[in-house]
């Protein structure tokens, strides 16, 4: 019976200990995942923020670009006037001196 029972207190023990060290085990898992997740949400806010930023600038880069292209725009219409016109003063002078030579 003695016997029996030293059995039964060992066997207690070392479901007790191994128990424990499940327990220290499955916690520290817990720990270290929860981290995990935190990191990454950590990590995913920092690049949504940085994301934010850079969106900003390309948006301010476009208006400044579209307001650059409007005005070279202008410009190239002004310039295609004046060649229009001085391809037509240029034609009238050589009319001009072809009946002064004739």
């Amino acid at each position: 019976m003695a016997d029996n029972s030293l059995w039964t207190v060992l066997i207690t023990a070392l479901t007790v200990l191994g128990s424990a060290s499940a327990w220290r085990f499955y916690e520290k898992r817990a720990l270290k995942k929860e981290k995990d997740e935190d990191f990454i949400k950590i990590d995913c806010r920092e690049r949504i923020s940085k994301m934010e930023v850079l969106l900003q600038e390309s948006s301010k880069e476009k208006d400044e670009m579209r307001a650059t292209i409007l005005r070279l725009t202008e410009q190239v219409a002004q310039l295609t006037v004046k060649v229009e016109f001085l391809q037509k003063e240029n034609a009238e002078l050589l009319r001009e001196i072809k009946n002064s030579l004739q």
